[in-house]
């Protein structure tokens, strides 16, 4: 083996323990009672899904999840930090009762301002903060 490829080796397996950049990732719990007519007749929660896809654009990570654990207090998004939002002291931040259009464009707002640990929640974000279990909280997939 070179040394040219000894040294691009390395800096693979650097690169690899470091791990790339994450986002900010948007869990958005659907399936269970949260995203359902039946609990919240007259709420476009496949609308809701996909305007806070496109919101987030490329700044996050926007995924559905069967089930969150919390489901009353439905419709339950969680906003976890970006890796350089981890690395400021940022943690995931658990919101309740995301049911108004506002509330997406709130939370798409915090994502492209960095989100937690970078950015403080936009407008009436900190009225819908959750706090959960620990059993709940880390039973969140990766």
């Amino acid at each position: 083996m070179s040394r040219r490829d000894r040294d691009r080796d390395g800096a693979r397996d650097r690169d690899r323990k470091r791990g790339a950049a994450s986002p900010v990732t948007v869990t958005v719990c659907r399936g269970c009672c949260c995203g359902t007519e039946a609990k919240h007749p007259g709420v476009d929660h496949a609308g809701q899904y996909e305007r806070l896809r496109t919101a987030v654009g490329p700044a996050g990570r926007v995924r559905a999840v069967t089930c969150l654990d919390v489901c009353t207090q439905s419709n339950v998004v969680v906003v976890g930090p970006s890796s350089e939002g981890r690395a400021a002291g940022g943690r995931p931040v658990w919101l309740g009762f995301v049911l108004m259009d506002e509330m997406i464009d709130d939370i798409a707002a915090w994502v492209r301002a960095g989100g937690p640990g970078l950015a403080e929640p936009p407008g009436l974000l900190d009225l819908q903060l959750i706090s959960v279990s620990r059993r709940v909280r880390e039973g969140l997939p990766e």
